[in-house]
């Protein structure tokens, strides 16, 4: 249930990119490289991994944009 939900999720996030333009460069390479559903998939399963991040360590989500730059 959860993994058809994510990829729904990232569906719906693709459709949206590629109607305005893909911003993210990891997302717009991968697009390049392989078909569409298996970006859908690979995008899911990075929301997964980030999730799954984010339990483990009880964080809150932080947006890229907003998040402090790696040293």
């Amino acid at each position: 249930m959860l993994r058809a939900l994510l990829i729904s999720g990232a569906s719906a996030y693709l459709r949206q990119q590629k109607a305005r333009g893909v911003t993210d460069p990891w997302l717009r390479d991968l697009l390049a490289r392989r078909p569409y559903k298996v970006a859908m998939v690979a995008f899911a399963a990075k929301t997964a991994r980030i999730i799954w991040a984010m339990l483990v360590k009880g964080e809150t989500y932080r947006d890229r944009a907003s998040a402090p730059a790696a040293a």
